[in-house]
């Protein structure tokens, strides 16, 4: 097993007053060329955007995009007619192809919102431009993980153009657990999204990750009460 640590207070960071980001990969004018990617992950933001503010139209090809809003509103407008209010709880995901436009702003003039935006490279390019967001209770399955992300558009959760699995989890102080990857010589990004946790040996605070390889499965332990983790298993290979 091999483990890579990617330190919250390391990652890139830029506040432009209307947005708040931090990038662990390079983006925009934040280039790091130890932290290009992780295999098929390209690009973990977490965006603060202050209310009535957002991102202007702008266009995207050829790649997966996954939203996660952490707290507050956002709200999507792009060229497939889409126009949809997205909230904690809820995932989205834009498989941009062939080439889409979009916007992204605050819903509530009042308040921030904070968000992972996630991008990750897809298997197959050129495809037809598609969007989905789906609910999910996190809290009504504590104390385990909750895919949210496959390549299965069969699967109960949403589908993206990626042998990746996005999954995840608030538990209680104490609960241990494994994760078990999906195919042989994939890796594990985990970030914390609240409290702390324990991965593969490393301590992680808020917004702490590593990223994994050389496993088939990876050990986790919750250091808080309700903390809640992100994981994302992806090819290696691109």
């Amino acid at each position: 097993m091999k483990v890579e640590l990617f330190k919250a207070h390391k990652r890139g960071h830029k506040n432009h007053g209307w947005l708040d980001t931090h990038h662990t990969f390079s983006f925009a004018n934040y280039y790091d060329p130890e932290r290009i990617h992780f295999g098929a992950l390209r690009v973990v933001n977490d965006d603060i955007v202050v209310g009535g503010e957002g991102f202007g139209t702008h266009p995207h090809d050829n790649m997966e995009i996954i939203s996660i809003p952490l707290y507050g509103a956002l709200e999507h407008r792009d060229s497939m007619g889409n126009g949809s209010v997205i909230r904690a709880g809820e995932v989205q995901v834009m498989s941009a192809g062939t080439g889409v436009t979009h916007s992204e702003f605050n819903a509530n003039d009042a308040e921030n919102v904070n968000f992972f935006q996630i991008w990750v490279f897809p298997n197959k390019e050129n495809v037809k431009p598609r969007y989905d967001q789906k609910k999910f209770d996190f809290f009504a399955n504590k104390n385990q993980l909750t895919q949210v992300v496959s390549p299965d558009p069969k699967d109960e959760g949403l589908w993206v153009h990626q042998d990746t699995w996005f999954h995840i989890g608030v538990f209680d102080k104490g609960k241990t657990f494994d994760y078990q990857l999906r195919k042989a010589g994939d890796g594990v990004f985990a970030m914390v999204i609240d409290g702390k946790f324990t991965v593969a040996g490393q301590d992680l605070d808020l917004r702490d990750a590593v990223g994994i390889i050389e496993t088939e499965v990876v050990s986790i332990k919750a250091e808080t009460d309700e903390a809640r983790i992100l994981l994302i298993e992806v090819p290696m290979y691109k």
